[in-house]
């Protein structure tokens, strides 16, 4: 198993940028596919970034492409989210997930098998 922990939100106005973090612990990190999802309040739960194991692939959802960057260090197992010129709209838990498989299916909640608790990010107009 593994453990995750998210950190790094809060609120910030529009244009604002945060860094969330994700700290694993546990089985060897090198082995997950890792994403970040975010669910806002009466929505479902969506993809929003995912990482291969070496990070040499990026997937990005087409509402953040360009804005968020996703990362990862497995020396310090720890992925990481940067959120540029963040939206109104970008408001949302955001949750880190970990996969014990292929980048296929990046983007679908259910073939995740980790998840942290969330985190807050609040952007304001």
């Amino acid at each position: 198993q593994v453990q995750l922990v998210e950190s790094g939100g809060g609120s910030v106005q529009a244009g604002g940028s945060l860094r969330l973090s994700c700290a694993a612990s546990g089985r060897t990190f090198s082995r997950y596919v890792m994403g970040w999802f975010r669910q806002a309040p009466g929505k479902e739960r969506e993809f929003v970034a995912a990482i291969s194991r070496s990070g040499g692939s990026t997937f990005y959802a087409d509402s953040v492409k360009g804005r968020f960057t996703i990362s990862r260090d497995n020396a310090a197992n720890t992925q990481y989210l940067q959120m540029n010129s963040l939206k109104p709209e970008d408001t949302a838990v955001y949750y880190c997930a970990a996969r014990d498989g292929s980048v296929y299916g990046f983007n679908r909640v259910e073939l995740y098998d980790y998840w942290g608790q969330g985190t807050q990010v609040t952007v304001s107009s």
